[in-house]
């Protein structure tokens, strides 16, 4: 009698199991078709978010000051802790905007569309309608810390660890400046990925929506695995490797979704060329950490 009773309850519980496997494949299934007849398309934002009179301000603009807001905030809460001044971080601030800007501007001219800026050498003032680039920007930020460094006797790998942690909330803003001006759109994806996205100044097939994908990992996922192993005391080093690795990793890998871009070492989807430009990064990161190990510098 209890061999029967076991054996009705355990028919009991796999009839719920299978029911409850095909109910989630039941909803996979039906998540999948919604996903194929309803394609999401990008909104098309207006490039400009406020407007007084001829004044404007643009999307792209706004994001670039967001990003320099949260540095400035981030860096406040870490200066006493640091050793810093105020005055002495507001400076450090001052010259890394420039190195931002002008290193960016120069990076996307001399290594993404150098043919395209040397036909129409004005559009390199256009700042306003996109074109920075990471790489590029990252130069002209290590520029301003070397002369940051001299002209205030700081160690330069003392101010890159204490730089470092600042940099990828500003990023993550960059990357949502990319997605609204609708700019650096992924690869064509299979239309039963949900959050496949039309982008219409494409040729209207599905794509990653890859600015996003820059904006979760190289932004929020590297800030807080920046600032919680930046929050114990590290070698002399350690951060900024750890930046350098993660960064070019995260970057490397949303590359593989990323449409390519035509840069100086031309058009391919095997090797991209931001993954090229990402190689260094991380060959410097591993040789910092590993660096780091080996002294006893703080």
């Amino acid at each position: 009698m209890r061999k029967a009773q076991n054996a009705r309850k355990k028919s009991v519980v796999r009839a719920r199991a299978l029911g409850k496997a095909y109910n989630a494949r039941h909803f996979i299934f039906l998540l999948g078709a919604f996903a194929f007849f309803v394609m999401l398309i990008h909104p098309q934002f207006d490039p400009v978010a406020v407007s007084l009179g001829p004044l404007s301000a643009r999307w792209y603009g706004l994001m670039y000051l967001l990003a320099f807001g949260q540095f400035w905030l981030l860096g406040r809460l870490r200066l006493s802790r640091a050793g810093w001044s105020a005055e002495e971080f507001d400076d450090l601030l001052f010259y890394g905007m420039l190195g931002v800007v002008l290193g960016g501007r120069l990076g996307q001219v001399l290594f993404y569309e150098p043919a395209f800026y040397a036909a129409r050498p004005w559009e390199i003032f256009a700042v306003w309608k996109g074109g920075m680039s990471f790489h590029g920007g990252f130069l002209g930020v290590l520029a301003a810390m070397v002369w940051h460094c001299r002209k205030h006797g700081r160690v330069w790998l003392e101010v890159a660890d204490f730089v470092a942690p600042l940099v990828p909330l500003g990023l993550m803003f960059g990357r949502i400046g990319n997605f609204i001006n609708g700019e650096l759109w992924g690869r064509v994806a299979d239309p039963g990925l949900p959050w496949a996205m039309i982008f219409p100044l494409t040729d209207g097939a599905p794509r990653h929506p890859s600015q996003l994908y820059h904006a979760g990992l190289e932004g929020l996922a590297l800030f807080i695995w920046l600032w919680w192993y930046s929050g114990a005391p590290r070698k002399r080093g350690a951060v900024s490797g750890m930046f350098l690795l993660g960064y070019g990793l995260f970057r490397s890998f949303v590359e593989c979704f990323r449409e390519p871009d035509h840069g100086i070492f031309g058009f391919s989807y095997v090797v991209s060329m931001g993954q090229w430009l990402s190689l260094p990064m991380i060959l410097c990161g591993l040789w910092l950490i590993w660096r780091a190990r080996k002294t006893t510098q703080t």
